[in-house]
């Protein structure tokens, strides 16, 4: 009788514990900007269902180039991780359109399919906070760069923007030194010189910063191994002292690491951690397991 008692109560605590984990949920969006049905993974907190008038921060988190909306949740543990803040993750497809509004093909603007049609329809479909202060931005690789960007050019719309492994440097490199991955990007960005090039440029938008808008930025975290290739560490630093010499509240950690999920895996739980610090969230205390 005791075995089975305690058979029932190890049963039941796998069963509680199997309730807490965070629910993935896919949304299938038509994107009229886009003209494509571009979908997203939604990870809601532990406690969604059971608080049904609670309204939740948000992290959108960003893919890189050659992935999808579904390689955080597939490649990382970010859905367990992200069990441990009463937040919403969101991920996005991008495709590889640098979340960038294109200058060469007139549909694709995955710059303004997040912020016109991606953040709308999550606030509409879920318990969102709607103010910026319950609003985070973060990516890895051209997701770093995106977000990063997003936080530059859209300061009112998040309160804190991350990167790992940011692929800062897209808009400078020519033609002889990108690698077979990053050719479409030099018709994204249109020619040297071009107005989407400057315009997405995040050296040049830093240098061109007024003082007077230093103030209304978000809070910027970013990161980057230091086995990663040479111009996508060097960049990295680059901005860190743009940064700096600016005096944009920011942090940059150069890192054991290269350009990998085992580090992306490991760095978006200081994302999170950081991102919920700055949307006042704390981290929920858990009873420790039997």
């Amino acid at each position: 009788m005791k075995n089975i008692s305690r058979a029932f109560l190890l049963s039941l605590i796998f069963c509680v514990c199997a309730l807490a984990s965070a629910r993935v949920e896919t949304v299938r969006f038509q994107s009229k900007l886009v003209n494509t049905t571009l979908p997203y993974n939604i990870i809601l907190p532990d406690d969604y269902d059971a608080s049904p008038t609670t309204r939740y921060p948000v992290l959108y988190l960003l893919h890189g180039l050659t992935g999808h909306y579904s390689d955080w949740v597939e490649r990382t543990n970010v859905a367990d991780y992200a069990s441990e803040y009463r937040m919403i993750v969101v991920t996005p497809e991008g495709n590889d359109g640098w979340y960038t509004d294109s200058a060469a093909v007139a549909t694709d603007k995955y710059e303004s399919y997040i912020l016109k049609e991606l953040i709308p329809d999550v606030q509409q479909r879920y318990r969102t906070i709607e103010a910026r202060y319950g609003r985070a931005i973060a990516g890895l690789s051209m997701g770093g760069y995106g977000a990063i960007k997003f936080g530059l050019k859209s300061p009112a719309t998040f309160v804190f923007a991350g990167s790992v492994s940011g692929a800062f440097g897209v808009t400078r490199v020519t033609e002889k030194e990108i690698g077979a991955n990053w050719q479409d990007s030099i018709k994204l960005f249109g020619a040297p010189g071009s107005e989407t090039r400057i315009n997405n440029d995040l050296f040049e938008i830093l240098k061109k910063l007024p003082a007077e808008r230093v103030a209304s930025l978000p809070y910027f975290y970013f990161d980057c191994g230091t086995e990663d290739a040479a111009f996508i560490f060097n960049s990295n630093r680059e901005v860190a002292a743009l940064m700096f010499e600016k005096k944009i509240p920011h942090e940059f950690r150069e890192l054991p690491g290269d350009h990998s999920w085992g580090y992306w895996d490991r760095q978006v739980q200081e994302v999170l951690r950081i991102a919920a610090e700055k949307m006042r969230l704390p981290k929920i205390k858990r009873a420790a397991r039997a």
